[in-house]
């Protein structure tokens, strides 16, 4: 069998020639040629292939350029959140008596000026607030004053609370009795005075009986007299005084001070050292503060 195959080939002048190609040489070209197309068809197949995981990781890039995007915009938002926190706990120092330090973290400066409802309420079992009688109004303020029976102008340095004779008169927190009776030099008449936690007392005058003694300890809402209108008084009320170390305050904020207004006493009676009446009160707890000065004990007779 001939092994071989004529191509041949005639050009515009009409000459013509032959050419004899081996047939393994006609199968290698075939061949050839099928590898080249099996070439390009792999390599189409392959850019497709790439193209499309590039569109993929195009649309990832995207959906994580845009998660970035928001969790910056995130970030943002809650540095701005903090920033007016930050602001917003600057003030609350402020008004307590605090040195905002920027030093300390947002988390310790919060400890300091935030206490728990029960240290709330322990604060509020230390320190005077709420009326110490049943509140039927003021008669005379805090203050510069003429004297209602001396006629003189003076300092008032208590609030007087209008009240029916024998009217029940409580301890507007916990303390002891450092007096207890007639007090003739100062005009009070029958006189209670009690000391507190933290330099605090409270004085209570005109009583018309007293049913507490000298050195007795007493807690927050506890009977301890009754109005009456002994000594210099023209009429029965209760005189009430807040002291802080011998420095006496105006009681009306005292006597409006409750957990329902509880920071508003800061903004009010700033000449007290609130920051360490906090500090200091934020490491005790008492398990059954009172709540009000509603009685809690009345012992004793009008």
């Amino acid at each position: 069998m001939d092994s071989h195959f004529t191509v041949t080939i005639h050009d515009e002048s009409g000459v013509v020639k032959e050419f004899n190609i081996h047939k393994l040489v006609k199968k290698a070209l075939i061949y050839g040629a099928l590898f080249l197309a099996a070439l390009i068809i792999g390599s189409l197949t392959t850019i497709y292939y790439l193209d499309s995981n590039v569109e993929r990781l195009n649309q990832k890039n995207k959906t994580l350029l845009s998660m970035i995007q928001e969790s910056n915009m995130q970030l943002v938002n809650k540095k701005n959140e903090l920033d007016a926190l930050s602001n917003s706990l600057k003030k609350i120092e402020t008004l307590i008596g605090l040195t905002p330090d920027d030093n300390s973290s947002l988390h310790q400066r919060v400890n300091i000026t935030e206490l728990t409802s029960q240290q709330r309420a322990t604060l509020m079992q230390f320190i005077p607030n709420g009326s110490p009688i049943e509140y039927k109004g003021i008669t005379s303020k805090y203050g510069y004053r003429i004297h209602p029976t001396l006629h003189k102008k003076e300092f008032h340095r208590g609030t007087d609370l209008r009240a029916r004779m024998k009217t029940p008169v409580y301890a507007t927190a916990d303390g002891m009795v450092e007096w207890a009776g007639f007090h003739k030099k100062s005009g009070f008449g029958n006189l209670v005075i009690l000391v507190h936690n933290y330099g605090f007392r409270t004085t209570f005058a005109h009583l018309h009986s007293i049913v507490v003694k000298n050195n007795q300890f007493v807690r927050k809402g506890q009977l301890i007299g009754y109005t009456g209108n002994s000594g210099l008084s023209n009429g029965p009320h209760l005189h009430y005084e807040v002291r802080y170390i011998n420095r006496t305050f105006n009681p009306y904020w005292f006597i409006k001070w409750t957990q329902e207004n509880y920071d508003e006493i800061f903004e009010k009676v700033k000449r007290l050292p609130w920051q360490s009446l906090i500090e200091a009160i934020s490491y005790v707890t008492v398990n059954q503060p009172t709540q009000t000065c509603s009685p809690i004990l009345e012992t004793g007779k009008k």
